[in-house]
């Protein structure tokens, strides 16, 4: 146990130390991030029209402060629950056969990329947490302010969640590769429905009668569902069984991740050095 401690710790610093190599190219690329939030801020303004004498009131239970305060809340969700180049990189790995090297030594690969992407998110957060701040200061106005204690603790918890629930979908994806080695496509038809389904575009109380349906999709939880937290959408019972459910989506996702890595391995070639 012990030994096993170390060998994560190694890789989580290793990962760390990677990162930071080129950390003002990480760096500017997670300020040009922030950028939409911005278009998406003046573009709400005119949909409600904000300013003028005809401005528009709330549109399916939100006001153009919530539609502010939800994006907002939707970027925080996504810094943890996106996982940028996991499935790719897993699946290019099976397909030019650099996944030998998690076969002859004594790493658990899906181990290795898990406390490699807590690096990652590791070194986001520090170069992030400027811009975060700013932007939600800029922003304060439109903000709900903190809920109750119950309420804030499972916002933190859906997050940590929300993170375990990305990194194991995209990992399972990646692994897809072992049956067809070019995924492209398919990550591609994935990256479309998700933006749609996870509430990141719009959210999902909008979608009307199809939302009711769409929301008992596990992709709520990547966007949709921790912004909602805060914005006061569910009681206490409710976030309850909503979290439950999502714990036990995590837990399906970790047993069909080592599922499919076992039987990926076995059917598995490949040649040359």
């Amino acid at each position: 146990m012990l030994a096993h401690a170390r060998v994560n710790w190694l890789i989580l610093k290793t990962s760390v130390e990677e990162r930071l190599i080129y950390r003002g190219d990480f760096a500017f690329a997670t300020l040009v991030r922030f950028l939409p939030i911005v278009t998406l801020v003046y573009l709400w303004g005119a949909i409600y029209r904000v300013g003028s004498e005809d401005a528009r009131g709330p549109m399916n239970g939100y006001a153009y402060a919530d539609m502010v305060a939800y994006y907002l809340i939707v970027m925080v969700g996504r810094a943890f629950s996106s996982m940028p180049g996991l499935a790719s990189g897993i699946a290019r790995d099976v397909r030019d056969g650099t996944i030998k090297k998690y076969l002859t030594q004594p790493v658990d690969m899906l181990g290795y990329l898990f406390w490699s992407r807590i690096a990652h998110k590791l070194v986001y957060y520090v170069v992030a947490i400027g811009p975060f701040a700013l932007v939600f200061w800029m922003c304060r106005e439109y903000l709900p302010g903190w809920p109750d204690s119950f309420t804030t603790t499972a916002f933190f918890l859906s997050l940590v969640l929300g993170f375990l629930f990305g990194f194991l979908l995209e990992a399972l994806l990646g692994l897809v590769a072992f049956w067809f080695l070019e995924v492209s496509s398919l990550l591609f038809i994935y990256m479309m429905f998700n933006y749609f389904l996870s509430g990141h575009m719009i959210p999902l109380d909008w979608l009307g009668d199809f939302g009711v349906w769409v929301q008992y999709l596990p992709f709520k939880y990547l966007a949709y569902f921790p912004a909602a937290i805060m914005l006061g959408k569910f009681s206490h019972a409710e976030l309850i069984r909503e979290l439950t459910i999502e714990i036990s989506w995590v837990v399906c996702l970790l047993a069909a991740n080592r599922i499919a890595f076992a039987r990926g391995v076995r059917r598995y070639g490949a040649f040359g050095g």
